[in-house]
């Protein structure tokens, strides 16, 4: 065994999932799960349960499913809990958001049934188009972080887990002021016993599973774990963290298209997005100050791909515009329009144009599984604070202070497979094939294929 995968704790027992807001996202995530675990559905997506990772040199055809590669929690492991302001149990949540339709969810009706929110934590100054049905009480901020705490120790007790992950399933809060509370430990804790109006919940949520030692991960642009007193607690208490706002839509599409503008060096003249969204986020996303929250997640990734200081003349003042409308006719059923101006040879000018017509938790629901078992797998390996290798998964990566976070989907789906491969001891990959040509390592030196591996077609479907 290698020095780190020799390192990597097993994945026994049972794994607790636990997501703050148990909506349209995790209710399809966990319909999805169950419906896998009974041979109704396929993983369509999941980078964990689906796809292939190349190991070693191209002639060596070592090709393994990334779940048999390296040491995951199995879906039968997994049990779900969380919070919520709403009372629904996760068969009444899923009906109710329509996003798997009836004839889906009806097989696993008793095991969702069986799943009701614990009162959530709730802050009308964070978020102002929903009220909440089933909200904790307590004096302050500190008293419902300690609330949540016994939620966890609860939940791990009376499910038998040997092990918990926390995953941000919320809506999106109003970004709080900055404040010196965020900037350590200390203060952040004197701020919850103060009631510091800088601590929004996700915040409380986030404080209360690193300092329990757990994993945690947000899928919102919340600011939640992503202040340096959290990201200090997350390396004494051995926590991995990451976030923030899961990669789904509109993103997906930009920093898929952004890439390729750059590798052509095409100009960027402008890049105009609209959205029309019509479930509870897109609800939520009404209102002005939570939109703000999710405005710079979104339009932060073009200027961090395209570099405009080491490329003015390309990208030094293009316009970027992005807006999102709440449209309740359209349910979770979201659709994006991207218009692009883009300019080539001789600065000649064309277009791009996307219409996405997508499914957000269709989108999300295999983002919060892999989220989960990869969390799970960093903290048996021992890696501890900002996991940036999960930068593939995010809007707006959570990275060091000094450093700005990557966009690129394709440099972060390499540094996610990489950061598996040296868990496992295997080499890295830098795809030169320099070796290839080296008349020293010519093909007849090269050793013997290795026999493809048994899964090998739905490797192959997978990459």
């Amino acid at each position: 065994m290698n020095k780190h995968g020799s390192r990597i704790q097993p994945a026994k027992g049972k794994l607790g999932v636990l997501l703050p807001g148990m909506g349209a996202v995790t209710s399809t995530f966990i319909a999805g799960v169950e419906l896998v675990k009974k041979g109704l559905g396929t993983p369509v997506g999941s980078v964990t349960q689906m796809q292939a990772i190349r190991l070693g040199k191209r002639y060596e055809n070592r090709s393994p499913l990334i779940k048999d590669f390296v040491p995951l929690a199995s879906l039968d492991q997994l049990v779900f809990g969380g919070w919520d302001f709403f009372t629904d149990d996760m068969f009444v949540a899923a009906t109710k958001c329509g996003v798997l339709d009836a004839a889906q969810l009806a097989p696993i009706k008793k095991e969702l049934s069986a799943i009701k929110p614990m009162p959530a934590i709730y802050d009308p100054a964070y978020i102002k188009n929903i009220k909440a049905l089933n909200p904790k009480k307590g004096k302050t901020k500190m008293d419902l972080a300690q609330q949540v705490m016994a939620d966890i120790e609860a939940f791990k007790k009376k499910n038998g887990c040997d092990r918990v992950v926390m995953l941000w399933c919320g809506s999106t809060e109003r970004l709080p002021e900055p404040s010196k509370c965020h900037e350590d430990i200390e203060a952040l804790e004197q701020g919850l016993r103060d009631n510091d109006p800088s601590i929004p919940p996700s915040m409380i949520y986030a404080y209360a599973a690193i300092k329990l030692g757990m994993a945690y991960g947000n899928g919102a642009p919340n600011l939640s774990g992503d202040v340096p007193a959290l990201v200090e607690l997350a390396e004494q208490t051995g926590s991995p963290i990451c976030g923030k706002d899961f990669k789904t839509g509109q993103t997906l599409m930009k920093t898929t298209i952004a890439p390729m503008l750059k590798a052509r060096m095409l100009a960027l003249t402008g890049w105009y997005s609209t959205n029309i969204l019509g479930n509870r986020d897109g609800e939520v996303l009404d209102d002005p100050g939570s939109f703000k929250t999710k405005e710079l997640s979104k339009m932060s990734v073009l200027d961090t791909i395209l570099e405009p200081e080491l490329y003015p003349e390309l990208y030094g003042k293009f316009h970027h515009k992005v807006r999102i409308d709440y449209y309740p006719p359209r349910g979770d059923a979201k659709e994006g329009w991207d218009n692009i101006d883009i300019r080539g040879w001789m600065d000649m000018p064309m277009q791009i144009k996307i219409n996405f017509l997508c499914r957000d938790s269709i989108l999300a629901a295999q983002i919060v599984l892999d989220l989960v078992l990869f969390l799970d797998l960093a903290k048996r390996a021992d890696l501890k604070g900002i996991q940036e290798w999960l930068s593939f998964f995010f809007k707006s990566p959570q990275c060091r202070e000094d450093l700005k976070p990557e966009h690129d989907l394709f440099i972060q789906h390499l540094k996610l497979k990489n950061t598996l491969r040296v868990l496992m001891g295997e080499e890295v990959l830098d795809h030169s094939g320099l070796d290839y040509y080296d008349p020293t390592k010519t093909a007849s030196a090269a050793p013997a294929p290795r026999p493809a591996p048994k899964k090998a077609k739905l490797a192959k479907a997978g990459r």
